[in-house]
């Protein structure tokens, strides 16, 4: 990972440096606003679902849902949790400033397992198909190399915990009475 950039001037600071960190500051209240317009996305994503669902479900026959009623809500549903990725996406990153790949690599595969889930297949050509499997075995694979390197760094992935615990070098054996 990145360093953190720098938030703080000192005395002995160039104008340069006060320049870039008054930049700095200004990302941050950005990246903050997109944090709050994205918590209003997903509440409006979620009241879109419950009407959505509400309205199917009334509409005759009353109770039943088609199956291209099912696969529009499973998309709608699909569509707020890839806006709740990328509100951690935001998150992480205003708490330390740096963008972790695997987030984002793990929101993009939820796009394309969404994309691929709603997809009509009588409309898909077989060029399309092949483009969509080719573009998600290449994103997992990517995600699975990432996660590897993170893991093998020692690097906690997000909501992940490290816990080290000592190993002694020799354990003696119990001794029988």
């Amino acid at each position: 990972m990145t360093e953190p950039l720098p938030v703080k001037t000192t005395e002995s600071s160039s104008p340069t440096e006060i320049y870039i960190t008054k930049l700095v500051k200004i990302i941050r209240f950005a990246v903050r606003i997109m944090a709050a317009l994205m918590v209003f996305v997903i509440i409006m994503g979620v009241a879109d679902v419950v009407y959505v669902l509400y309205d199917k479900v009334m509409s005759p026959p009353v109770g039943l849902l088609e199956i291209t009623d099912i696969l529009a809500t499973f998309g709608a549903f699909m569509t707020v949790l890839i806006a709740i990725e990328i509100f951690v996406n935001i998150t992480v990153y205003l708490r330390d400033d740096v963008i972790h790949v695997h987030i984002v690599l793990a929101t993009a595969l939820m796009a394309i397992a969404r994309k691929i889930i709603v997809l009509d297949l009588k409309e898909l050509t077989p060029p399309h198909m092949f483009g969509l499997a080719a573009i998600m075995i290449a994103t997992g694979v990517i995600y699975w190399l990432v996660v590897g390197q993170v893991k093998k760094s020692g690097q906690a992935l997000e909501g992940e915990e490290r816990v080290t615990v000592p190993v002694p070098d020799q354990v003696e054996p119990e001794k029988a009475e």
